[in-house]
């Protein structure tokens, strides 16, 4: 966390750890959080109510304060489900990875009981088999939903590119102080070589990951600068191209992380998309606008522009969700990237800044399991790994080496008219919906019984 915060958002070491310390005080605070809430709730009053009431508020509690609990990174319990390979994790097409991490959650009370009655009697046990028994059943829901799916009619080569720039080199490409042209001739090196090992397929547009091109792309200023090298190259190779840039929202003065869509004549098919999701002590300072000392304070934090939401580019006849990095957590942003009609979802993203750590494989799961939720194909392309891609099935291709150079040229399958799942049309909202139903009937029962002993 001190090296992400030290590289990342530019801050001295001192107060890198002085974050870090900070960041592990409150890290997954929402379980104790959990137990405090419970044991105010049923803690006290357990003696007087029917033992199963503040047992379902425990897992309810859990569940809730996990959705709920601000984080930076919104991890949950239900993304290991797709590590595993288990079809259940297909069942997130009906309840989301938020709603697997819920069944997670209470199907660990139906172990628990037994625990807590010291294994006494096999009754205690039946609970416990019920919910091996839904498992399975669960399993083989998710081997249906997947058999069930509709076989895609249409077909996206993409050729994606890795160029594997340290994060030195880019800061001195942001600040002007060189490097620009080395880094733009490894992009196009790395989609040259590319295109020659692959002489006689079918490439639709190459694929460049979040901040590729180390300049300010501005759509009514393409023919000076860097810029202008970039649309000879695509005119020189007759090849499309989306990249991510930094750009310029002039009316906040604010430089933006963005999306660029290019042709094969090099012209842009579609205006940019800005990133909405900004990442906190990265892209900017929580409440910086409110308290505007803290942007003097930290003067090395960048202070982006928001985007104004999902966001369509166009490749063709392919229509392109555009998604930067970090908004690939959020299944709320997918799922406005579904309702416009994505046929795919394009990720870029650049996670140099957390070394060799645990999180370029968080955040790779993390982006892929949107394909489940909206049953439409994911493609990750980033700067240093993991770059890869998805089905809307859930089968992951190839996957880059972590820290290397590296291209690959992906044939995604897609669906001309892709389906709406449940859990776009309902499930996002039901999962929390039935959570809070189970809270409201628990509770309520819980107080109920109270004050009929009472009396």
């Amino acid at each position: 966390m001190a090296h992400t915060v030290h590289e990342f958002g530019h801050m001295p070491l001192a107060v890198a750890l002085i974050v870090l310390v900070l960041f592990c005080a409150v890290g997954h605070l929402h379980f104790a959080l959990a137990g405090l809430i419970w044991a105010w709730l049923a803690g006290k009053r357990r003696s007087q109510v029917a033992s199963w009431i503040p047992l379902l508020l425990l897992p309810v509690v859990s569940t809730l304060c996990e959705r709920y609990f601000p984080m930076i990174f919104v991890w949950n319990f239900g993304y290991t489900w797709m590590y595993s390979g288990l079809p259940f994790y297909q069942m997130a097409e009906l309840i989301g990875f938020e709603g697997l991490s819920a069944w997670t959650i209470f199907t660990n009370l139906a172990f628990f009981i037994p625990v807590l009655k010291g294994h006494r009697h096999f009754r205690h046990w039946r609970l416990a088999a019920v919910a091996i028994l839904m498992f399975l059943i669960a399993n083989g829901w998710g081997a249906y939903l997947l058999h069930r799916l509709p076989k895609p009619d249409k077909e996206v080569g993409i050729l994606v590119i890795q160029a594997n720039i340290g994060n030195l080199e880019k800061q001195y490409a942001e600040k002007g102080w060189g490097f620009r042209d080395h880094i733009i001739s490894r992009y196009t090196n790395l989609t040259l070589e590319g295109l020659e090992q692959n002489p006689r397929e079918q490439i639709d547009f190459a694929l460049w990951p979040e901040t590729a091109f180390p300049d300010q792309i501005k759509a009514h200023n393409l023919s000076l600068g860097y810029a202008r090298r970039l649309i000879s190259f695509l005119q020189g190779q007759s090849l499309a191209l989306v990249t991510g840039s930094y750009s310029e929202d002039q009316k906040q003065g604010k430089v933006t992380n963005s999306l660029f869509s290019f042709n094969a004549q090099g012209e842009l098919t579609d205006p940019q998309y800005n990133k909405t999701l900004l990442l906190a002590f990265g892209e900017y300072i929580p409440f910086g606008e409110q308290f505007p000392i803290l942007k003097t304070w930290l003067k090395e934090v960048a202070d982006f522009a928001r985007g104004s939401g999902p966001s369509l580019l166009n490749q063709g006849e392919v229509r392109l969700g555009a998604q930067i990095c970090y908004e690939g957590l959020f299944p709320a942003f997918s799922k406005g990237l579904a309702d416009l009609g994505a046929h795919l979802i394009v990720n870029v993203t650049n996670d140099s800044w957390y070394g060799k750590s645990s999180e370029p494989y968080q955040h790779m799961y993390m982006t892929l399991a949107r394909a489940i939720e909206f049953r439409r194909p994911v493609v990750r392309s980033t700067n240093t790994g993991f770059t890869t891609a998805v089905t809307a099935g859930g089968d992951i291709m190839t996957r880059s080496p972590l820290h290397v150079e590296w291209h690959h040229l992906y044939r995604i399958p897609y669906l001309s008219e892709p389906p709406v799942t449940f859990f776009q049309k309902f499930g996002i909202h039901l999962v929390p919906g039935l959570l809070w139903l189970l809270f409201v009937i628990a509770s309520g029962g819980l107080f109920y019984r109270v004050q009929l002993g009472k009396h």
